[in-house]
């Protein structure tokens, strides 16, 4: 452990959103620094009242999101040492794979805002998924519970696919249903991926949240039943009107 010099922290939001717990908001800006540290970065923690200062709150609500982190295994509270990052953190996320109806059930909604399609290049974190083009078609979408905005979605999708598919249609059903349905493609394997995450500032307005509020990012990439990538959604869901569950079948 570097015992010598502090783990730098990233400037916190001006405002933290009132509407969710203090010491939640503070657990997850911290979580996000850790996360973000490269190998060979300070793995000491500030002092837990520099922190406070740091986040403009008290040293229990400080107290309380070091604790959640604690719990969470990615920290060590060592008495008159300090606390430090555990050296086995990992921001791997977790993994979810499932039948293609069920990824089509968890699509499914009332309520959804077609924002327009464009012709983009493939963003850097996905450009290797589609090696034998340098364009995509990019789908954005906002969708609404009860009148509220739940999550934005933005879907990339190779061009000779995407020229096929109705906005319209995209209005009423998932994207993985339209592929499917619509434009008869043979899925052979859809896996998701999902994380917590702080958005970009054009994500957060997108969604109705201060700055520094979090989010649960999932990533689902489509594939064909030749193991070619199609599709890859991009999720943004606010993390104050989604909730995450799994269910495990044990026999």
């Amino acid at each position: 452990m570097d015992d010598s010099t502090e783990l730098t922290l990233r400037p916190p939001p001006l405002t933290l959103n009132r509407k969710l717990p203090l010491w939640y908001q503070v657990a997850q800006h911290l979580r996000a620094c850790i996360l973000a540290r490269r190998q060979g970065d300070p793995t000491r923690l500030p002092i837990e009242e520099d922190l406070a200062t740091h986040y403009g709150i008290s040293v229990m609500t400080m107290r309380q999101a070091l604790r959640e982190l604690e719990d969470d295994d990615l920290i060590t509270r060592h008495r008159r040492r300090g606390t430090f990052v555990n050296e086995s953190v990992s921001s791997r996320p977790l993994r979810l794979l499932g039948s293609v109806d069920a990824v089509v059930s968890q699509q499914a909604s009332d309520d959804v805002q077609v924002l327009g399609s464009d012709p983009v290049a493939a963003p850097t974190e996905f450009a290797s998924y589609f090696p034998d083009t340098n364009e995509v078609t990019r789908f954005r979408r906002l969708r609404r519970e009860n009148g509220e905005i739940t999550s934005y979605a933005e879907n990339f999708v190779v061009n000779e696919i995407a020229a096929k598919i109705d906005l319209e249609d995209l209005r009423h059903l998932p994207m993985t249903a339209v592929l499917r349905d619509r434009i008869g493609v043979r899925i052979g394997l859809v896996e998701d991926t999902a994380e917590a995450k702080l958005p970009a500032p054009e994500i957060a307005d997108l969604l109705g949240i201060p700055l520094g509020s979090p989010v649960l990012y999932c990533v689902g990439i489509t594939r064909d039943v030749e193991s070619r990538v199609i599709d890859i959604a991009s999720i943004h869901y606010r993390g104050d009107r989604f909730k995450f569950a799994v269910t495990f079948e044990t026999e």
